[in-house]
């Protein structure tokens, strides 16, 4: 008899199948890890059409059967592969997930309902009963409520326990009213007694976290700031109420996938024992990007273009950061207005700025290991990965201490030569520029600067640590009655 932990992990997205943000990369990665501790852990997501025919051709059809999504009849297929040892399946539905694009639709209260139940049903007839739900998100809120009002009352589901992540408070997925009988099936007591009631809306994110029995989020630091209003989105009132259950992990990185010794994608290889290679990454980069090849400190930047990076702050004090003796590539996609805050400076400083505004995944390993430091400014910013690519890179991070910036990133000390990055606390423009300026100052005191380097490459936050902390949360979800 197979006596080991057995966990479903329930995520809208999973790298390398579906990515659109970072929950994918925990996705992929972190179950990975759990498995290596000697967990049964297996993966479920959508079968959207977005997924590349190199994997779609890859599934074995398992079976098929149909379930209620309300008064709907609705088809699911389950499909499987093996992802590194971790067994995979895909729900499959035509209807739902082969669209032109993976979010966005005006049905999505309907689409990750139906996800949800497909998800539940499925356990007996692959014959995995898990110990542990984990679910991912708002669209996996309605997973916790539905296993405790529906399906509790059969002996299969009965001691399922259910862990969720919130990876971002801010898209909770709020829908109308009338969703809790019709899609969801719920009784109106739910709406009344405000579980699954916010801003009189039904909130799936809301009741992913009153329903579920631990909740986790991706750092220490932003569990405790979402129990405020200003980082709260307006559900810091229910992380409040549920704080005896609320806990912060930190997100980790895959050390496999991300690692200059052995990265093809980046142009040169190098290790902590060896930088040459960077250098060489560096010369490159600015010959690609067409910088000159100055030794001047290339600060590098991949993002999505949207408010909460901070954008605002780079965008208030450009022209005097051009004024350093420094070069700048950005990657990335996003709002129009920061789109264009970063062609028109690239068009005034052509020989100090390079402006990607696109998506490309290549283009990003060889900034992060061509880029001397790396900036992310943040509103707000639940964990982050980008600086923890930055590190493994030798690229040193110039960060704002908030949520996983502040537990990732110490900020250097000259005195003592500990730290691996720049950080500054206010969410201020100034205060950003005086700590890039300070770090240029150590950029040009090499024997200084290649101290913080390798204190950056051996920074580990690889994800064997938060496995062990997952590990025993699901052993605790397990023993609460």
């Amino acid at each position: 008899m197979d006596n080991r932990l057995k966990v479903l992990f329930v995520s809208p997205e999973v790298d390398p199948f579906i990515k659109t943000g970072g929950l994918a990369d925990v996705a992929g990665s972190l179950p990975q890890a759990i498995k290596e501790l000697g967990v049964d852990i297996r993966v479920v997501l959508p079968e959207y059409s977005q997924v590349p025919d190199e994997y779609l051709n890859q599934l074995e059809h398992l079976l098929h059967y149909r379930t209620k999504v309300g008064w709907r009849d609705e088809y699911v297929g389950i499909n499987n592969l093996d992802n590194k040892g971790v067994p995979t399946y895909f729900i499959d539905n035509k209807h739902y997930f082969d669209r032109t694009a993976v979010y966005g639709h005006d049905d999505k209260q309907i689409q990750f309902a139906y996800f949800c139940r497909a998800v539940l049903e499925m356990l007996p007839k692959i014959g995995f009963q898990p110990d542990i739900i984990h679910c991912n998100d708002w669209q996996t809120g309605p997973i916790s409520i539905m296993l405790k009002e529906n399906y509790k009352l059969y002996d299969f589901y009965q001691d399922i326990k259910t862990v969720y992540t919130i990876h971002n408070l801010r898209y909770q997925g709020k829908f109308d009213r009338e969703i809790l009988e019709d899609v969801l099936a719920l009784d109106s007591a739910h709406w009344e007694s405000g579980v699954v009631k916010h801003d009189n809306n039904v909130n799936y994110m809301k009741m992913g976290i009153n329903m579920s029995d631990t909740v986790t989020t991706v750092s220490n630091t932003y569990a405790e700031e979402i129990k405020t209003p200003y980082f709260g989105e307006g559900l810091d009132y229910v992380i409040r109420m549920n704080a005896d259950d609320v806990y912060g992990i930190i997100n980790g990185i895959d050390y496999k996938k991300y690692n200059p010794a052995v990265d093809e994608e980046i142009y040169a290889k190098y290790d902590l024992e060896n930088l040459e290679g960077k250098a060489e990454n560096k010369k490159k980069l600015q010959k690609d990007m067409g910088l000159s090849a100055k030794d001047v400190p290339v600060i590098g930047m991949v993002s999505r273009l949207v408010e909460q990076k901070g954008l605002d702050l780079i965008g208030q004090v450009i022209d005097e950061l051009m004024n350093e003796e420094i070069q700048f590539v950005i990657l990335g996609t996003g709002e129009e207005r920061y789109e264009e805050i970063f062609k028109a400076a690239a068009s005034r400083y052509p020989d100090k700025i390079a402006a990607n505004i696109k998506y490309d995944s290549t283009l990003a390993k060889k900034i992060y290991a061509g880029s001397d430091l790396f900036l992310m400014p943040s509103k707000y910013e639940p964990c982050g990965i980008g600086q923890l690519i930055s590190l493994r890179y030798g690229t040193i991070p110039v960060v704002r201490e908030t949520g996983g910036l502040n537990d990732t990133i110490q900020s250097y000390n000259e005195e003592t030569g500990s730290g691996n990055g720049f950080s500054f606390t206010d969410y201020n423009a100034d205060d950003m520029l005086y700590t890039i300026r300070r770090a240029v100052k150590f950029y040009n005191q090499p024997s200084e600067w290649q101290g913080l380097v390798k204190n950056a490459m051996k920074s580990d936050f690889s994800w064997h640590n938060s496995a062990e902390e997952y590990l025993e949360l699901y052993q605790n979800t397990i023993a609460q009655v």
